[in-house]
Protein backbone atom coordinates (compact mmCIF):
# COMPACT_ATOMS: atom_id res chain seq x y z
CA UNK A 1 0.00 0.00 0.00
CA UNK A 2 1.41 3.49 -1.12
CA UNK A 3 -0.09 6.66 -0.63
CA UNK A 4 -0.37 8.92 -3.33
CA UNK A 5 -0.99 12.35 -2.72
CA UNK A 6 1.67 14.60 -0.74
CA UNK A 7 -0.41 14.80 2.85
CA UNK A 8 -1.08 11.54 2.38
CA UNK A 9 3.06 10.59 2.39
CA UNK A 10 3.01 12.63 5.18
CA UNK A 11 0.34 10.95 7.24
CA UNK A 12 1.75 7.55 6.76
CA UNK A 13 5.35 8.70 7.79
CA UNK A 14 3.51 10.11 11.25
CA UNK A 15 1.62 6.63 12.06
CA UNK A 16 4.66 4.59 11.15
CA UNK A 17 6.54 7.06 13.52
CA UNK A 18 4.10 7.02 16.00
CA UNK A 19 3.39 3.06 15.85
CA UNK A 20 7.34 2.53 17.17
CA UNK A 21 6.57 4.71 19.47
CA UNK A 22 3.76 3.38 21.12
CA UNK A 23 5.19 -0.37 20.89
CA UNK A 24 8.20 0.75 22.54
CA UNK A 25 6.16 2.30 25.43
CA UNK A 26 4.03 -1.62 25.46
CA UNK A 27 6.91 -3.58 25.25
CA UNK A 28 8.61 -2.10 27.80
CA UNK A 29 4.93 -2.34 29.94
CA UNK A 30 4.78 -5.99 29.27
CA UNK A 31 8.70 -6.91 30.37
CA UNK A 32 8.87 -4.99 33.45
CA UNK A 33 4.94 -6.33 34.48
CA UNK A 34 6.21 -9.58 33.45
CA UNK A 35 9.13 -9.25 35.75
CA UNK A 36 7.84 -8.11 38.74
CA UNK A 37 5.28 -11.20 38.77
CA UNK A 38 8.42 -13.60 38.35
CA UNK A 39 9.43 -11.92 41.20
CA UNK A 40 6.83 -12.33 43.03
CA UNK A 41 6.27 -15.64 42.34
CA UNK A 42 10.12 -16.56 42.97
CA UNK A 43 9.55 -15.51 46.38
CA UNK A 44 11.49 -11.96 45.57
CA UNK A 45 9.31 -9.58 47.21
CA UNK A 46 11.91 -6.84 48.09
CA UNK A 47 13.23 -6.95 44.88
CA UNK A 48 9.68 -6.35 43.25
CA UNK A 49 9.13 -3.69 45.35
CA UNK A 50 12.28 -1.93 44.18
CA UNK A 51 11.04 -2.15 40.78
CA UNK A 52 7.52 -0.73 41.64
CA UNK A 53 8.24 2.92 40.93
CA UNK A 54 9.77 2.17 37.60
CA UNK A 55 6.60 0.28 36.48
CA UNK A 56 4.32 3.20 37.47
CA UNK A 57 6.86 5.78 36.36
CA UNK A 58 6.45 3.78 32.54
CA UNK A 59 2.41 3.57 32.96
CA UNK A 60 2.11 7.31 33.79
CA UNK A 61 4.04 7.97 30.97
CA UNK A 62 1.96 6.00 28.24
CA UNK A 63 -1.01 7.40 29.77
CA UNK A 64 0.59 10.73 29.89
CA UNK A 65 2.07 10.24 26.02
CA UNK A 66 -1.93 8.47 25.48
CA UNK A 67 -0.28 5.55 24.20
CA UNK A 68 -2.77 3.31 27.31
CA UNK A 69 -6.04 4.88 28.75
CA UNK A 70 -5.86 6.33 31.42
CA UNK A 71 -8.18 3.74 33.83
CA UNK A 72 -5.93 0.51 32.30
CA UNK A 73 -2.80 2.61 34.17
CA UNK A 74 -4.96 2.60 37.21
CA UNK A 75 -6.02 -0.85 36.69
CA UNK A 76 -2.19 -2.27 35.99
CA UNK A 77 -0.91 -0.39 38.66
CA UNK A 78 -3.72 -1.64 41.22
CA UNK A 79 -3.67 -5.17 40.06
CA UNK A 80 0.24 -4.98 40.98
CA UNK A 81 -0.57 -3.46 44.22
CA UNK A 82 -2.63 -5.87 45.23
CA UNK A 83 -0.71 -8.65 44.27
CA UNK A 84 2.49 -7.18 46.35
CA UNK A 85 0.41 -6.82 49.25
CA UNK A 86 -1.55 -10.06 49.31
CA UNK A 87 1.96 -11.81 48.74
CA UNK A 88 3.35 -9.75 51.95
CA UNK A 89 0.24 -10.58 53.87
CA UNK A 90 0.46 -14.21 53.69
CA UNK A 91 4.34 -14.12 54.33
Amino acid sequence: MCPITKSAKKAWRQSLKRRKKNLLYKEKIKNLIKEVRNLVLGKKTEEAKKLLPRVYKILDKAAKERVIKKNTVARKKSRITKLLSRIKSES
